[in-house]
């Protein structure tokens, strides 16, 4: 089983597959950042463990399932001449419901802007409502991450280390990345669009419209660099503003 620790390939792979896990595992914290920030606080922490809980459980499960997965590359059914398999039925199904999703995020978000009651500024999700919201899109994502590591390492071991480090990563980062998100409401529409973005993509995969990763990543990365760039020239502004009241009060 363990065989291939003396194969320095292997050692390779592992960490190639760990940076791909940790990079592809990244929708899924903002997915659960988001979520998980309608929860009331004193519950959002124990909300985001199981959230990413389930996501390695999810991971875990389909690697030790790889018969049924290399059985969903196969095509179920035709639409239009368009063979639809197992796996792109669940990226079709994953993507809608992410974009829809999104969509009532960024609605409630407007509609708490508009509002100026605090009752409705601030919706507030059921525990068990926002758990099984987590729990559906785990399981998309996993599917993608999972795929990718069947395809880079033959060692089921390989993939298993792969993915509890790069879910101990997730445990870290997600506090820290979800209490960003809701301190800065332009970091958490960006998050959104990020994730109709994501929910495009799944549905064009699941069409067998293949989307260079690499592109999504990095059109994210730039647009997160430009807007963390405007949040710091905003608390410049701010701070001069409140040195520039405190210098009239004088």
């Amino acid at each position: 089983m363990f065989e291939w620790i003396y194969m320095p390939e292997a050692w390779i792979a592992l960490g190639t597959l760990v940076a791909l896990e940790i990079v592809l595992g990244i929708d899924n914290i903002i997915f659960i950042s988001i979520l998980v920030g309608r929860l009331p606080p004193e519950k959002r922490e124990l909300a985001r463990k199981l959230g990413i809980g389930f996501a390695m459980l999810t991971r875990l499960g389909l690697v030790f399932s790889l018969a049924w997965i290399i059985g969903l590359v196969d095509p179920w059914f035709s639409i239009f001449g368009q063979e639809i398999s197992g796996r792109d039925l669940v990226l079709i199904i994953g993507g809608l419901f992410l974009l829809a999703k999104s969509t009532h995020e960024v609605h409630a978000s407007l509609e708490a802007v508009n509002d100026d009651s605090s009752v409705a500024s601030k919706v507030v999700s059921s525990f068990a409502a926002v758990i099984v919201q987590i729990a559906v899109l785990d399981l998309v994502f996993s599917l993608d991450s999972v795929i990718t590591a069947v395809g880079l390492v033959d060692h089921v071991s390989v993939m298993v280390i792969a993915i509890v480090i790069s879910v101990m990563v997730m445990l870290v980062a997600a506090r820290p990345i979800g209490e960003f998100v809701d301190s800065n409401p332009t970091i958490k529409m960006l998050a959104l669009s990020f994730l109709m973005l994501i929910g495009f993509t799944l549905m064009a995969e699941g069409f067998d419209v293949h989307v260079p990763k690499g592109y999504i990543y990095f059109a994210m990365a730039f647009s997160m660099a430009v807007e963390l760039l405007n949040i710091r020239i905003r608390r410049g502004r701010a701070t001069d503003k409140v040195e520039l009241h405190k210098k009239i009060e004088e």
